[in-house]
């Protein structure tokens, strides 16, 4: 795990986005796809579900990896925002 301390999604070819980090907001893997901020936070908001379990049977490091996804979630949701009250001024 990197210590940038930013909250992103790794892709892989086997199933869902899995939690991770990346460095400069760059998805990892052969292939780099971009991804608007609001499929970020639907994704973000999934994988936040899976930590809810492990959370409540005492996991620290599932309450940990909650935390910063609340976090992210948090700053992406203000983004998410202010696009969209640029988009309607437009």
């Amino acid at each position: 795990m990197a210590g940038s301390g930013q909250y992103r999604h790794l892709i892989n070819d086997y199933g869902p986005p899995s939690l991770g980090y990346t460095q400069g907001g760059q998805i990892t893997g052969s292939n780099q796809v971009p991804q608007s901020k609001y499929a970020e936070l639907l994704t973000i908001i999934e994988e936040l579900g899976k930590e809810i379990r492990p959370t409540y049977a005492g996991s620290k490091s599932a309450m940990e990896r909650l935390k910063r996804g609340i976090i992210h979630a948090r700053g992406l949701v203000r983004e998410c925002l202010a696009e969209t009250e640029r988009n309607a001024r437009s």
